[in-house]
């Protein structure tokens, strides 16, 4: 049976539900609403429910959600069940940081690879794992089987290690790049803009000023 699809806007609230059920447990709670639920992920119940539908997930009337089945449908739609092998491209500050955060977190990712073109980065060791020259990148992500890339590398390189990520196998690829990047069909690409992200936010906080006069 084809899985029904999921959209795009709902996925991206999912990883909101995740944490927010992993407070739940936390706190000891077996059972929620969803107007609890839907409060800690900051969305509307019915948006939640309409969300959780999708997982075939409907709750039951006077008593709610099972946290910890409903947390396993969620962690399951994510695919932080499964155990994706990670390629991280270009080690610098924000790459360092980011080995590090992905490699502490062991929800459904597992750094196996950093690679970068610095000589003096080259050769050291990362969270644990030896930095490799990117001119044997492709032998790296097919050594490890890697399927998912972060790349947080210098624009001008971006386009031509993008490419070469994709020829080597990797079908989903996480971007701190600011540039727009290509990918053929069949490989998933989430882009992430501090600067433009930074630029929304002085857009709004410009409007609030005006209408404080």
């Amino acid at each position: 049976m084809t899985p029904r699809p999921v959209p795009r806007s709902t996925v991206a609230r999912l990883p909101i539900y995740l944490r927010a059920l992993e407070e739940l447990t936390a706190q000891g709670v077996t059972t929620t609403s969803s107007g609890q639920l839907a409060e800690l992920a900051g969305v509307g119940p019915a948006q939640l429910r309409r969300d959780l539908s999708f997982l075939g997930s409907h709750g039951v009337r006077g008593v709610g959600y099972d946290v910890e089945h409903l947390y396993e449908q969620v962690a399951g739609a994510l695919g932080v069940t499964v155990d994706l092998a990670v390629v991280i491209v270009g080690v610098g500050n924000l790459g360092h940081a980011l080995a590090n955060y992905v490699a502490g977190t062991g929800q459904g990712f597992r750094v196996v690879a950093l690679v970068d073109a610095d000589p003096t980065v080259i050769g050291t060791v990362v969270a644990g794992l030896e930095v490799e020259d990117v001119a044997r990148l492709e032998e790296v992500v097919r050594r490890e089987r890697a399927t998912v890339a972060v790349l947080a590398i210098p624009s001008a390189v971006a386009q031509e290690v993008c490419d070469r990520l994709v020829e080597a196998g990797v079908t989903g690829i996480l971007t701190f790049v600011p540039r727009v990047l290509q990918v053929p069909e069949g490989v998933d690409l989430r882009s992430v803009d501090l600067g433009t992200e930074l630029q929304i936010l002085a857009f709004h906080e410009q409007r609030k000023a005006a209408l404080r006069g």
